[in-house]
């Protein structure tokens, strides 16, 4: 098991910046990866950012140049840094890990989701 808490959302004006934490009850080492995933009223759940294990990283093309994902592995803490907010940004943003116990079973953990919104 694993317990993911996230924190740092807020309401920003459009340009803004926030920066989401989200910290785990154990070592980051143990999960294949991390990463933050949002979903808008109506929408479904989209994929933000991801950081590896070994510290590769993947962004959605509407957040490429604006967003960094980076993780502290002392503090069992993985950051996403949003720059140049948008309207289109306001969601629930959600922390994920994930495992590899063995092949081809993957386990998802979650946390709570923390609200960002963004005001035009």
């Amino acid at each position: 098991q694993a317990q993911l808490v996230e924190s740092g959302g807020g309401l920003v004006q459009a340009g803004g910046s926030l920066r989401l934490s989200c910290a785990a009850s154990g070592s980051i080492f143990s999960f294949n990866a991390m990463g933050w995933y949002r979903q808008a009223p109506g929408k479904q759940r989209e994929l933000v950012a991801t950081i590896t294990s070994g510290g590769s990283t993947n962004y959605a093309d509407s957040v490429k140049g604006r967003f960094t994902i980076s993780r502290d592995n002392a503090k069992n803490t993985v950051y996403l840094q949003m720059n140049s907010l948008k309207p289109e940004d306001t969601a629930v943003y959600y922390c994920n890990a994930n495992r590899k116990p063995m092949p081809g079973i993957t386990t998802n953990y979650w946390g709570q989701g923390t609200q960002v919104t963004v005001s035009s």
